[in-house]
């Protein structure tokens, strides 16, 4: 089963960080959830070539989620923004978008994809799920251990459950897990559009060659290397990617996915 070792290499994550992944010991799960329906409500108030600003202003102006108090629409924008970017300017988020825009179905796991590219504490909590078949069921301390080995002491005791129950809930709504009280994990089925964002955030990472197909980020979407390669040539046939394949040597190119919608 996959690790969270294998969503990072150890070379320089300057690529990643350009193209707007984050790295260190913070992160948005230790009050909120990766907010699933309030970025599909906020999705589909806005255009594919919105800018930030407008993505605040439907939040924010606009109202398009309901919220009460300015100042929880303001937040909500922040925390958002904190998991997504909402900004064509950042890369990944580019990339999310216009995936987003092709596969409804996928929608789910392209949002856990970013999130966990955004968020370390959410990226952290990957072992716990991932080592996890299908029909297990899922503790907490598992999860719990692997978000102190990544902050240390930083977070309190209460502060590092908060993100477990965040965390938990946030794999529930990507499929992952499914229950309440009792979560049980379940298998997801990744779609070509998953699969060839999941190959580029491995890029990013410093995954290349036949290393991709086995990277976290793939193994994520519960696809074993035989599957991505399939799901990666279905991609290429959508027009999402680039790629060739040729023996031991595979060439991928992610500039149709970069490129503005």
């Amino acid at each position: 089963m996959p690790t969270i070792k294998l969503l990072y290499t150890n070379t320089d994550t300057t690529p990643a960080e350009q193209a707007g992944c984050r790295f260190g010991d913070k992160g948005t799960h230790t009050s909120r959830t990766m907010m699933l329906d309030e970025l599909v409500q906020v999705l589909a108030a806005t255009s594919p070539n919105a800018k930030r600003g407008d993505y605040a202003a439907a939040i924010i102006e606009e109202n398009c989620l309901g919220k009460p108090t300015a100042s929880t629409r303001r937040l909500t924008n922040q925390r958002l923004g904190e998991l997504y970017g909402l900004d064509p300017s950042i890369a990944i988020f580019r990339v999310f978008r216009k995936l987003w825009e092709k596969d409804e179905k996928g929608r789910p796991l392209l949002v856990l994809l970013c999130a966990l590219a955004r968020d370390p504490l959410l990226a952290a909590t990957a072992d716990a799920v991932m080592q996890l078949q299908p029909g297990a069921e899922f503790l907490r301390e598992p999860m719990r251990a692997g978000v102190r080995a990544a902050v240390g002491e930083r977070l309190n005791d209460s502060i590092l459950d908060k993100v477990v129950r965040n965390a938990a809930s946030s794999w529930t709504q990507a499929g992952h897990l499914e229950g309440r009280a009792l979560k049980i994990r379940r298998q997801v089925l990744p779609t070509s559009a998953c699969a060839a964002f999941a190959l580029y955030l491995a890029y990013l990472h410093g995954f290349r060659g036949f290393d991709l197909f086995s990277a976290g980020w793939v193994a994520v979407l519960d696809c074993p290397p035989a599957q991505g390669k399939d799901l990666a040539l279905e991609a290429k046939r959508l027009g999402l990617l680039d790629i060739r394949i040729a023996g031991d040597i595979l060439e991928i190119n992610f500039s149709r996915l970069e490129q503005p919608t």
